[in-house]
């Protein structure tokens, strides 16, 4: 029987094949709501009895966005949970990771399939992946409440979740003083919060971001947003006001938000693939941004690696969550709503001559919230002298909808090695192939040795230069990030993104 022994109770779990166990749906704290709601996460009460542990808990308040992934039903509210897996004969304490789901700060949740971690674990690892609060409840601002109602509640469930991993994960066979965080898109802008956060310093040892999010918001933005929400939601934008409208009440008034903004082409950037909730730079749990906190040094004793996809923004264009640019007189202004240097644009057109302006867009807007982020986590750690690891995804493939490109999202599986899973044919372009299967087995030695040793199989940047593994199924792939490409953000400064 698979029993384990945390510091709440003991918990079962159940085989995810025959030598890994997965225990699911732990309570890393107690449910955000009533009383707690808007605080900051306090600890899981304990239990006398053997909880079965054998399904993912609830997923956070969030509208249904991804098909076939679950959904939130109000009245379900033991929502900060987390999922280990773990192998069953390995002696010793093995390498931690714990995986920090992406969606935008808004949606998603451990239980997407991509996440399961029985591969890793064979591969030599224990995995934790977990859920926190998303939308206004884990990341609105609470005006006039920053006492009691802290900003980034987010990343404060993040950091009980890792305290949780350091007090329990020997039990599972995991080493405490060996711990990986890692995370996609929002996720990977977590995990890069997460790197320069007082509060979390100690927790974990090396990091892993993929496309990580550009944008953290000022007090200022999120308040306006706060504003904004509540007159959607028809309460005072006040602690009491907020409180008196149910969590469903705040993801509608959010949905109605983001509604208005895409209909409306002079609301500014929010206009192109709204986004109202991000890490706020609040002074207090969060006091700088990822770029500015690594630039000094904050984070150098954490190894970092860092991975891209050469064409992010083509999934959100194909799923229909960005507005269309289909002509160069919107082209030019989409740079200005976003405060971009004068000549980027003309030096896209210039770098890819054939491309029609959509796909120019897609590219432009693609680097600027996620690929030359990224890029600079990964140099701004290696100048400052931490040791950073770079890579790119770059593999595409013709599928029964025509092509399917290294867009956002994409490397995921691979990096899991769950590239058979059916519902996850849409993001690599149908049944995999031999090709992908290999590909897949070297994403997935990658992040375990690196998880394990502190290096994933290439050279680290070297004064924030240096080498970038390209992931690819083909013999000559494509680097999308070409000094030419990377010429053109030097004038830009990030965040550059605004409400």
């Amino acid at each position: 029987m698979d029993l384990f022994k945390t510091a709440n109770g003991r918990v079962r779990g159940v085989r995810a094949c025959a030598d890994v166990v997965a225990v699911l749906g732990i309570p890393y704290a107690a449910p955000p709501f009533g009383a707690d709601r808007f605080r900051e996460p306090v600890p899981a009460r304990g239990w006398a009895r053997v909880r079965d542990c054998t399904a993912f808990g609830p997923i956070a308040p969030q509208s249904a966005r991804l098909p076939g992934s679950p959904v939130w039903s109000p009245g379900d509210e033991d929502i900060l949970t987390l999922n280990i897996w773990t192998p069953v004969a390995e002696g010793g304490r093995l390498p931690v990771l714990v995986w920090i789901h992406g969606g935008a700060y808004t949606f998603g949740s451990s239980a997407q399939p991509d996440f399961d971690g029985t591969v890793l674990a064979r591969a030599g690892l224990v995995v934790v992946t977990l859920n926190y609060r998303l939308g206004f409840e884990g990341f609105g601002h609470v005006l006039g409440g920053a006492t009691a109602h802290p900003d980034n509640r987010g990343l404060l469930d993040q950091i009980a979740a890792l305290r949780w991993v350091r007090a329990n994960i020997a039990a599972f066979g995991g080493d405490p003083d060996n711990v990986t965080i890692a995370g996609q898109s929002s996720g990977a802008a977590s995990v890069a919060c997460l790197m320069v956060m007082d509060g979390a310093r100690g927790l974990f040892h090396r990091a892993i971001a993929h496309s990580a999010a550009s944008p953290c918001y000022t007090r200022d933005i999120a308040a306006a947003t706060t504003r904004e929400i509540a007159a959607a939601a028809g309460c005072p934008a006040t602690p009491e006001g907020l409180a008196s409208v149910t969590p469903q009440a705040l993801v509608t008034a959010s949905d109605r938000v983001v509604d208005d903004y895409r209909r409306d082409p002079a609301s500014g950037s929010r206009h192109y693939d709204p986004s109202l909730y991000a890490p706020v730079l609040d002074g207090d749990v969060l006091s700088t941004d990822p770029l500015t906190g690594m630039a000094s040094g904050a984070a150098r004793e954490v190894d970092l690696l860092v991975c891209h996809t050469t064409e992010e923004y083509w999934l959100l264009d194909a799923v229909g969550s960005s507005t269309k640019i289909t002509t160069w007189e919107q082209l030019v202004r989409f740079a200005e709503d976003f405060g971009l240097p004068d000549g980027l644009v003309a030096g896209y057109r210039a770098a890819l001559p054939d491309a029609p302006v959509l796909d120019v867009y897609l590219a432009v807007f693609g680097d600027l919230l996620f690929g030359e982020y990224s890029n600079r986590l990964a140099e701004y750690h290696a100048r400052a002298g931490g040791r950073a690891f770079l890579s790119r995804f770059d593999r595409r493939r013709s599928g029964p909808q025509g092509v399917v490109r290294a867009w956002h999202c994409a490397d995921i599986p691979f990096a899991f090695g769950n590239v058979d899973i059916e519902s996850l044919a849409f993001l690599i372009g149908g049944t995999p192939t031999p090709a992908d299967h290999q590909l897949a087995r070297r994403m997935v030695r990658a992040w375990a040795d690196f998880a394990a040793t502190g290096s994933p199989g290439w050279p680290s940047l070297d004064n924030a230069r240096g080498h970038a593994r390209t992931w690819s199924t083909e013999d000559d792939p494509v680097d999308y990030g070409s000094p030419a490409i990377r010429a053109l953000w030097a004038d830009a400064d990030f965040p550059v993104l605004r409400a």
